[in-house]
């Protein structure tokens, strides 16, 4: 361990400079977490460049919150600026904290709270649709699902299927060469018309288009909609100008990407452990047959909903959406016993942080019941699947309430069956996702709460 100002040396790799980011571009998840066995700090290479990788939950902590003034979101995050320059979830300084003031009001818990009924809706049409006995690409299901629920409740918009299957692969495809030229960056190679440049040009033309739509629809009937897309209309700067319309184009992109990807991967994992653990799907059963005992599901219901959220809270620990997360540091900056000079690239993962056995006992155990108050409960700083400090995810509260009320949903009335011969292993790509997962419904036998009501 690094006791004095100097930074560890790079940690040995195949190759001495790319090897380390060819792991991490071909989703080794293994390279990161076996890289918490170096210590609190530790250097790796990324092309030309090193990056610091922070393991110690105090350090991460320090970064987020005490010294985040130090810090700009960094490689990853400037990459994602190609959904939009400067949106609210990859913008830095006095821009950020702006946007987070403007963009708040939209995230408050009363407000998500008048979100229930239409997340409820939107997810229950989707459940509609399955079949007895039908087989799901669960992911894909999912992604379309929240990717739905996210453009209902947030911007009043309900998109044809064939337009919520082109913006899915359009988001995808924007996540997965900002996830390359993160890792990988030839900057030259950005500029010239290869094959990935010009797929990544339609998929944000197709993803502007959209949105666009979406924007012009509330200009032309402002009065018919109360959301975040009117919100941003209404907004006005310092100065009491609207927003430039580029700017609002960004903040709708920005916010749909993000709102969408991590919700949809959580669910999909959920629902895998749950088809490997009937014990626990039978008490979800339970719980959701008892609360809403033939009803359909309000807000009034989701406190009751206890043992769904541990479950949720369980999987975001077990398959934390999020593995790679960066900051860079803007001047010289203390970190516990160790000095970042200016210019430092660093990276954390949440994914390896909530899967460390020092901080979680018995770790790769799905356990919902570790978060029962009653056990002995993880260390301070190390749990934190929406971030902390002023960078937390806005979205915390809609993500929670989202994830809770479908995961209710869907157990009211169906049971998912892993399909034979499936084996889904996590992938780290712009999120950790199931390599494949493919499930089967059963129709449940009573405790239908759509049906009954």
């Amino acid at each position: 361990m690094t006791t004095d100002n100097r930074l560890p040396p790079i940690a040995p790799g195949r190759r001495p400079l790319i090897g380390h980011a060819l792991q991490l571009l071909r989703g080794r998840l293994a390279f990161l977490q076996q890289l918490r066995a170096h210590g609190p700090i530790v250097r790796i290479a990324l092309g030309p460049k090193s990056v610091t990788v922070i393991n110690s939950p105090e350090l991460i902590h320090q970064m987020l919150t005490v010294q985040s003034s130090h810090f700009t979101k960094g490689l990853l995050f400037e990459k994602l600026k190609l959904f939009g320059k400067d949106a609210l979830p990859v913008a830095d300084g006095p821009r950020h904290l702006t946007r987070r003031r403007l963009m708040q009001p939209a995230f408050h818990r009363e407000r998500v709270t008048g979100y229930v009924r239409t997340m409820r809706d939107t997810a229950a049409s989707a459940i509609d649709a399955w079949s007895e006995g039908g087989e799901l690409d669960l992911k894909t299901e999912m992604q379309l699902m929240v990717q739905n629920v996210v453009m209902a409740a947030a911007f009043s918009a309900t998109p044809a299927p064939h337009t919520a299957h082109a913006i899915l692969t359009s988001v995808d495809t924007l996540f997965k060469a900002a996830l390359r030229r993160a890792l990988l960056p030839v900057p030259l190679l950005d500029r010239l018309p290869t094959v990935h440049n010009r797929r990544l040009a339609r998929a944000s033309s197709t993803l502007h288009q959209v949105v666009a739509g979406i924007i012009t629809d509330h200009r032309t009937r402002p009065a018919d909609y109360d959301d975040v897309v009117s919100m941003l209309l209404d907004a006005r700067d310092e100065t009491g100008t609207p927003l430039p319309d580029d700017e609002i184009l960004s903040e709708v992109t920005g916010l749909l990407a993000a709102g969408s990807e991590t919700v949809a991967v959580v669910l999909a994992w959920l629902f895998h452990e749950l088809g490997r653990h009937p014990d626990l799907e039978a008490r979800l059963h339970t719980e959701v047959d008892t609360v809403l005992a033939g009803q359909e599901l309000t807000a009034d219901h989701l406190p009751r909903l206890m043992f769904t959220r541990a479950l949720v809270q369980e999987t975001l620990r077990l398959y934390s959406p999020g593995w790679l997360v960066t900051r860079q540091a803007t001047d010289t900056v203390r970190l516990g016993d160790f000095t970042l000079p200016a210019g430092t690239d660093v990276l954390w993962s949440p994914y390896t942080l909530h899967r460390d056995p020092g901080l979680h006992p018995d770790p790769l155990r799905f356990d919902p019941d570790r978060w029962l108050p009653d056990r002995p409960q993880p260390p301070k700083n190390a749990f934190i699947p929406f971030g902390a400090g002023k960078r937390q995810c806005i979205g915390d509260a809609f993500a929670w309430t989202e994830m809770t009320i479908i995961t209710a949903l869907i157990a009211s009335r169906w049971r998912l069956r892993p399909a034979p011969g499936i084996r889904p292993v996590p992938v780290g790509a712009i999120t950790v996702h199931p390599s494949i997962l493919r499930m089967r419904t059963e129709a449940r036998q009573g405790g239908t709460a759509r049906e009954a009501a």
